[in-house]
């Protein structure tokens, strides 16, 4: 172990961030998974409330001068500067990781992406300050993302590298569970503004609500994951591990590969976590005159669905393999493209079936998504690995999808949204074969 990796222990910073939780001596096992589903529950909050607001709020609040379409469009376009801007900000604080260390990192990563969500409850709109609205917006999302990447702090792998063989796949969907239960909590606040509020008092003020819960959440999160990874005990655990930070680029020259390999990997995963979030949203609010309340009823109904579907992913992965898990995934995300057109634009019935379908293939692979990524890695290189290939996948995967998707499907015809899935499960399937050992030693 080099001094630098050893340096973060030992600085006066994180000894007063340990000191928030001298009074708990011990963490029980158990509560890395829950540190866990907290922490990514709350970035997966901030991601769903920003996207509901790029549908139903944006495009009329800072693009009202563009068409519907084309202010969703932009509204689309400044959603993807966060995936761009979240790798510089897993630079950034690695090296504060690896000077000041892992929980003054998370402190500071966090108040930046709760301070970046609560700015945009103020943002003013276009009648306002004219275009400085919509440059606001993509300063605010732009600290949303260099935020992003510094909330990594290596539970999710030190939950993966501690569990039981027989359970990898059991501890590798824990982490996943945030997303369906952030979206429910999401969808079910916009649900009930859009449902009690008029429409201009929803656009004047009621949309503003959930970004001021999104900072208080972080802010839970925050305690919650300090009086884990600043306590002597978890220390001890990421060091026998070797799960410190390591210079970034040197991680890319040593486990280029891997990084590649497992960013393209999910790809049928993360497009299909679009297709089935924000946009059918958009298309709904476009071309539909469906109250919006009732289709983000629809998407919490979803959102159930793939939580028990991302449980089911765990007791599927460790009997199968979480790589032949992830490649029958991408087989029937592939079915799924074909049929996924027709049923969102068929009426009340499919779109239900659309929302359940949808979701349980991706409860399914997302579930198993992040869990082939930190075994492949060297020790020396694991943790920032893992946060390098974690940022590279949402960029390529999530980042641009609801503008391709949309500006395809509004050219080409809903149609040409299921190609977009289609390909993406493509992808994935290649980047399996390529690399037959992915997760091989996890079975």
């Amino acid at each position: 172990m080099t001094s630098v990796t050893t340096t973060p222990s030992s600085t006066a910073m994180e000894r007063d961030a340990r000191s928030v939780t001298a009074r708990h001596k011990r963490v029980a096992p158990g509560e890395i998974a829950i540190g866990v589903v907290i922490g990514r529950t709350s970035e997966f909050f901030d991601f769903f409330v920003y996207a509901i607001a790029s549908c139903i709020v944006f495009p009329a609040h800072v693009f009202p001068y563009l068409s519907p379409l084309a202010g969703t469009l932009w509204s689309f376009a400044i959603f993807a500067l966060a995936f761009i801007t979240r790798p510089i900000g897993s630079v950034i604080f690695m090296w504060v990781d690896r000077q000041y260390g892992r929980g003054v990192k998370l402190t500071i990563a966090l108040f930046l992406l709760g301070g970046s969500t609560a700015a945009i409850a103020f943002l003013p709109g276009y009648d306002t300050i004219g275009h400085w609205s919509a440059a606001l917006l993509a300063l605010f999302r732009c600290g949303q993302g260099v935020a992003l990447g510094g909330t990594w702090d290596g539970l999710a792998s030190l939950l993966s590298l501690n569990a039981p063989k027989n359970k990898r796949g059991w501890y590798a969907m824990m982490p996943q569970l945030g997303a369906p239960l952030a979206l429910l909590v999401a969808s079910g606040l916009f649900a009930f503004f859009l449902s009690t509020l008029s429409r201009a008092d929803f656009l004047d003020w009621g949309w503003r609500y959930p970004f001021f819960v999104a900072f208080a959440i972080n802010v839970v999160a925050l305690f919650a994951r300090l009086r884990i990874v600043v306590t002597h005990e978890f220390e001890r655990l990421f060091e026998s591990k070797e799960l410190q930070p390591s210079p970034v680029l040197e991680t890319i020259r040593s486990d280029g590969r891997n990084i590649v390999i497992g960013a393209f990997a999910p790809l049928a995963s993360f497009a299909l976590f679009h297709m089935v979030t924000v946009f059918p949203l958009s298309w709904i609010a476009l071309y539909t005159e469906q109250p919006l309340e009732r289709f983000l009823g629809i998407e919490m109904i979803g959102a159930c669905v793939g939580i028990l579907a991302i449980i089911v992913s765990g007791f599927v992965a460790d009997q199968v393999g979480r790589r032949s898990l992830l490649a029958y995934s991408a087989l029937g995300i592939g079915i799924f493209s074909i049929a996924a057109p027709l049923l969102l634009s068929g009426g009340d019935l499919p779109e239900v079936a659309f929302m359940v379908l949808g979701f349980i293939l991706l409860g399914l692979s997302f579930g198993q998504s992040s869990g082939v990524v930190a075994s492949n890695f060297s020790s020396a290189t694991r943790y920032t690995g893992s946060a390098l290939t974690s940022d590279l996948a949402w960029l390529v995967g999530a980042g641009f999808a609801p503008l391709v998707a949309l500006a395809l499907s509004a050219t080409f015809g809903l149609a040409a949204s299921g190609a977009y899935l289609f390909s993406g499960a493509v992808v994935t399937g290649l980047a399996l074969f390529i690399n037959k050992e992915l997760a091989g030693r996890d079975r």
